[in-house]
């Protein structure tokens, strides 16, 4: 499971679920007022950021001192939570008085699961790496 392309595939797996979910439920969401397109702009963006995030962690987990692959994951973090304040700033910037409170916090929930999804590969490659 060392190819770039094989590690991508549970971070794949889980946009293309959680992207079907969106389809799939598209009316049933609405009928609770929940805005279906920033459902799906927050998975495509947490989706871009956790590849970008991993493989930054990948390349800090190869290096033999151990605070590079500390600073890589603190800086992933960092990442992953400016990326998150400008989304939800430009939203609320663009959007105004429309804001979908429900669908933010949808988006949040997203973010755990590929935040669990990173760590389980993470973990994976540091069993197979010298730990």
């Amino acid at each position: 499971m060392n190819s770039p392309s094989r590690l991508l595939v549970p971070f794949m797996i889980v946009f293309g679920c959680t992207f079907i979910i969106i389809l799939a439920g598209w009316k049933f969401l609405s009928t609770y007022g929940i805005d279906n397109y920033v459902l799906l702009g927050a998975n495509t963006l947490f989706f871009l950021v956790c590849i970008l995030v991993f493989f930054i962690q990948k390349k800090g987990m190869k290096n033999p001192n151990p605070n590079v692959f500390i600073r890589s994951i603190m800086g992933g973090m960092m990442i992953k939570m400016f990326f998150c304040i400008v989304a939800v700033l430009a939203y609320t910037l663009l959007i105004g008085e429309g804001f979908n409170k429900k669908a933010v916090f949808i988006s949040l929930f997203f973010y755990l699961i590929y935040l669990t999804v990173e760590v389980k590969v993470l973990m994976k490659l540091n069993k197979q790496h010298h730990a």
